[in-house]
């Protein structure tokens, strides 16, 4: 397939050995080849895939928690100066310094033989990965989003669900996201939106489905996919409901 839908729990970051991929996300769309870093937060994500050439990543799964451990150790060694942090951005672009490189090239050796590296050997090559991003004057806007993990106990609902609405989710899945179990998730959700989170969801989705209608090049089906119905019969039959009109005549009734 060109696309493929994913979703992750914790944030990631990827480094491409070879190839290319773009990740589209809510807010953006990011394409990285062959020696690129891209930081992802935890989320969703439709990745588009290229099958010109071989493709090879190094992908790194990294929880809060160790993310905390790490800045408190290193309170005093970090900066005081702090970027501009847009906390609706789903990624930030990576900037490789000759350490980051050095580090990226280290791990391929360990990823090359057969044996696999032992897991606190991992974690210690994981701090690395945080720490130079830390310390290094090249990664400010990074290392200000690792930095404001300290500031909360769980990531923001209203960020991680403005970022994600459009996915195809249990509430399962977003209360997981969220680093909520179920039933705080919804109490949380209808602290802040003031109704459940399945009706914001639906209705979230089918204004951007108008959106998706009316200046999009897309056929229904597509549009449907886009904003996370299960398919086209549910996302007609949801779309009628709220809008008294099929989504292929409300597009009629625009041109």
């Amino acid at each position: 397939e060109d696309t493929v839908g994913i979703w992750a729990k914790m944030d990631y970051l990827v480094h491409v050995v070879s190839g290319k991929k773009t990740w589209h996300t809510t807010n953006g769309s990011w394409t990285a080849e062959a020696g690129q870093t891209l930081f992802f937060k935890k989320g969703a994500a439709i990745i588009e895939q290229f099958f010109d050439e071989d493709f090879c990543l190094l992908l790194f799964f990294i929880p809060d928690d160790f993310v905390k451990d790490i800045i408190r150790e290193l309170a005093g060694d970090l900066s005081r100066k702090t970027a501009p942090l847009d906390t609706r951005k789903s990624a930030i672009r990576v900037n490789d310094d000759i350490a980051l490189s050095a580090y990226f090239q280290s791990m391929m050796t360990y990823f090359s033989g057969t044996a696999r590296p032992s897991e606190p050997l991992l974690r210690l090559k994981l701090k690395e990965l945080i720490v130079s991003i830390l310390l290094s004057p090249n990664n400010p806007e990074l290392s200000t989003y690792f930095r404001s993990l300290l500031n909360r106990d769980v990531p923001s609902l209203v960020d991680t669900m403005e970022a994600n609405f459009r996915y195809n989710l249990s509430l399962e899945d977003f209360a997981e996201l969220c680093h909520r179990s179920r039933s705080s998730f919804k109490r949380d959700f209808r602290k802040h939106f003031n109704e459940a989170p399945g009706r914001w969801l639906l209705k979230k989705r089918l204004d951007y489905a108008t959106i998706l209608l009316r200046n999009a090049d897309m056929n229904i089906s597509q549009v449907a996919f886009e904003c996370g119905f299960e398919g086209l019969a549910h996302f007609s039959r949801s779309f009628k409901k709220q809008f008294n009109v099929s989504p292929s005549n409300y597009r009629k009734e625009l041109s």
